[in-house]
């Protein structure tokens, strides 16, 4: 992961805690069901710009090592990771 982009992340992960803990207390609360289900979208799609960028961050640190290393099993390795990690997104 690269480094500088860590702090960022790690605050983001923060609000996404809150704002799950806040969805929790909506739950209790008997609130209506829609504002319940906007608040899970917003978490979602919060969580889903976490994973691109941590998702950037491999390709552009790891993935890239890998291929210009020149070692040609860490860039199999790399590639088959990325494809395992596809693959289990579109299941």
């Amino acid at each position: 992961m690269i480094q500088d982009n860590k702090p960022k992340l790690l605050n983001r992960l923060n609000r996404i805690a809150g704002q799950a803990k806040g969805v929790a207390k909506m739950v209790e609360e008997d609130r209506y069901c829609i504002d319940i289900l906007t608040q899970i979208q917003a978490i979602r799609a919060a969580l889903g710009k976490v994973e691109t960028e941590i998702l950037r961050d491999h390709i552009s640190h790891c993935v890239h090592g890998a291929f210009t290393s020149g070692d040609a099993a860490e860039q199999q390795r790399k590639t088959d990771e990325l494809v395992e990690l596809l693959h289990r997104t579109t299941r």
